[in-house]
């Protein structure tokens, strides 16, 4: 085991590692939809790459998450299968909607698995990205 600044350390690593293999700007936050942003996940047990839709407004929350929702079929032909969850609690007790995909059995903490955690990062993002920009139109359309 790893103390805790030994674990955050790996993380850093772990995550300077993932932007020095590939270096590229990943939209991320900058959807131009406030609380509507893609996210990289990973901790001692699996990677998630997710879309979170976060707004305080359950109405603007609802409409977003059903935008995503009738693109299910084609979300799916994008980054193949995912879950989704219209009342994700985070950590904080905060509620959001979020579509999310997941690879169990690696570990930021395992640098024999790190390559095929920054894999699997890329082509879902990547996914995600391509799925956004083609029907950015529509869901921004709220």
């Amino acid at each position: 085991m790893f103390n805790k600044q030994e674990a955050q350390q790996l993380k850093k690593e772990f995550w300077t590692a993932f932007g020095k293999s590939f270096p590229r700007k990943w939209i991320l936050y900058d959807t131009k939809v406030k609380d509507f942003s893609f996210k990289f996940y990973a901790d001692n047990k699996k990677a998630e790459v997710s879309l979170d839709i976060e707004m305080k407004d359950d109405v603007f929350r609802d409409a977003y998450y059903n935008k995503i929702w009738s693109l299910e079929d084609i979300l799916k032909d994008y980054i193949g299968d995912f879950h989704k969850e219209e009342f994700y609690t985070l950590e904080n007790g905060k509620i959001i909607s979020r579509i999310w995909v997941e690879k169990d059995g690696i570990s930021v903490f395992n640098k024999n698995t790190w390559q095929e955690i920054f894999e699997f990062f890329v082509e879902k993002m990547d996914g995600f990205e391509r799925f956004y920009y083609e029907y950015e139109d529509f869901i921004k359309d709220v």
